[in-house]
């Protein structure tokens, strides 16, 4: 039944090596996580694609509750008059607005843009409900889609509507707002290891990367099996630059007016992508235990054999109690729903049959390393999560051995080139600090600066492009 279910899987994905691009294609089309629709760039999220995002937004939602924040929901239109409060901002998204020029068959007197991001709506509640240092901290996060007119797209990387949370924060002191915008981008990564099995690198955007409007951008960037980083989470420290264009003040403990200062953080349904592309392989999805919406697929095999069905279904609402379950007790072959549960990547997959009846046991098979594993179905409360954790921390590990695997230093000019032309995967080099230097290795290269990361060891004392003194190490390379 194995080799069958591999030829099945092979059949219908393209193999990475052969075309990566048409390979993610494939599983996001095959593992029925997305359809396309009518509109350009905007994606249909299937069932099982929007039941990942679910278990993802259960996860973030519970850790930024935990954190003191709260939910809310600000409106979809942005007048234009209130986009264009924040110079550099407006700029930053100018080429990715869409915009409502009328209503019914009526012109609008102004026009709206669709949400790109909420700083500006936030902005304008703000200054209606701080007025006194005790308002603060404001510690509020949106679920919610927004829109970005996109020129080239790929579902979950780049689409013109998407999925995301929000957190928009506003502080008394630039103190609390950088510890803010510092905890945030500590919980992504601890929710990217703990939930996703995905290693990041955190460190700070440089001066050319950094979000529209922010003093400084922080981000988590992963790497995918091909070699190309994925920004996976951003979180932005604005100071008071927000505050003093939208007119926001609050009387301060010294009876003072002052100027609050402000945060955003952000992560979408790229996230997806970014899961697919370190965790999937050419059979399909491997999906974290944490937030795959099926963690064991019970396959009853001999169904129509006295007893198989019934006892199946025991196991089934046995298994609910602890895990997420989906008994398939379709009429299709065990070999067809082999390779299903494979390409969809559930974690766990139950067989049982008449001589495991006998016995008093089930085959539990991994599915990131296929191993086939005998346990009586006694110590089944105990064997799936210690299997689950078993999976999620061995997917981590692999990861991140992929990844430190494909990281090259480079400490000259020459050498930094060499390995971008050669070698997939990311640069640590350093770099002089000039935004001439960094569009420069760009255009030569392809690659770009993906973060300055927190670490900040010195891998040489000469810039990578101009080869003049070095001021910071950056990891450099290609990305989404």
């Amino acid at each position: 039944m194995a080799n069958m279910a591999d030829k099945k899987m092979v059949d219908a994905i393209t193999s990475m090596e052969e075309d990566f691009a048409k390979w993610y294609t494939d599983v996001v089309k095959k593992a029925e996580l997305i359809d396309y629709s009518s509109v350009r760039g905007c994606m249909i999220l299937r069932p099982y694609g929007y039941a990942i995002w679910e278990n993802i937004q259960k996860e973030l939602d519970a850790r930024f509750k935990a954190t003191g924040h709260e939910n809310v929901m600000m409106p979809l239109f942005i007048p234009e008059s209130l986009l264009q409060k924040e110079k550099d901002h407006v700029e930053g998204f100018a080429p990715e607005v869409a915009w409502v020029t009328q209503g019914g068959d009526q012109p609008l007197t102004e026009r709206l843009c669709v949400r790109p991001t909420s700083e500006t709506l936030f902005c304008e509640h703000y200054a209606h409900v701080v007025q006194s240092y005790r308002d603060l901290p404001k510690l509020y996060n949106q679920w919610c889609s927004v829109v970005r007119w996109e020129k080239t797209t790929r579902p979950f990387l780049r689409t013109m509507e998407f999925l995301w949370q929000e957190g928009h924060t506003m502080h008394e002191t630039a103190q609390e707002a950088v510890e803010e915008t510092e905890r945030m981008l500590n919980l992504y990564a601890g929710f990217c290891a703990d939930a996703l099995a995905i290693p990041v690198i955190k460190g700070q955007k440089t001066e050319k990367e950094k979000f529209a409007g922010a003093q400084a951008t922080y981000t988590i960037e992963a790497l995918m099996h091909d070699g190309k980083a994925l920004q996976s989470g951003t979180s932005h420290y604005f100071g008071d630059g927000f505050a003093k264009a939208f007119g926001i003040q609050f009387t301060g403990r010294d009876n003072s007016l002052q100027y609050p200062h402000q945060t955003s953080w952000g992560v979408s349904t790229r996230i997806i992508g970014a899961i697919i592309m370190t965790h999937g392989d050419n059979n399909g999805l491997k999906l974290p235990p944490y937030i795959a919406p099926t963690q064991v697929a019970v396959i009853p095999i001999a169904s129509h054999k006295p007893g198989v069905l019934e006892k199946a279904r025991e196991m089934t609402d046995c298994i609910s109690a602890f895990c997420r379950v989906k008994l398939d007790d379709s009429d299709q072959s065990p070999g067809w729903k082999f390779a299903e549960y494979e390409m969809k990547g559930v974690p766990l997959r139950l067989e049982i049959g008449p001589k495991d009846l006998e016995k008093g046991q089930c085959v539990l098979v991994r599915r990131d390393t296929r191993e086939k594993i005998t346990t009586p179905l006694s110590e089944l409360k105990a064997a799936i999560p210690r299997l689950l954790q078993e999976i999620h921390d061995s997917m981590y590990a692999q990861a991140l051995a992929r990844r430190e695997e494909m990281t090259y230093t480079a400490a000259t000019p020459d050498e930094f080139r060499k390995i971008a032309q050669e070698k997939p995967g990311l640069i640590r080099a350093m770099w002089c600090g000039e935004e001439a230097c960094e569009a420069k290795l760009k255009d030569e290269t392809g690659v770009t600066s993906r973060c300055m990361p927190f670490d900040q060891t010195p891998v040489g004392d000469v810039c990578a492009c101009c080869g003049g003194p070095a001021k910071k190490l950056v990891i450099w390379g290609k990305a989404y």
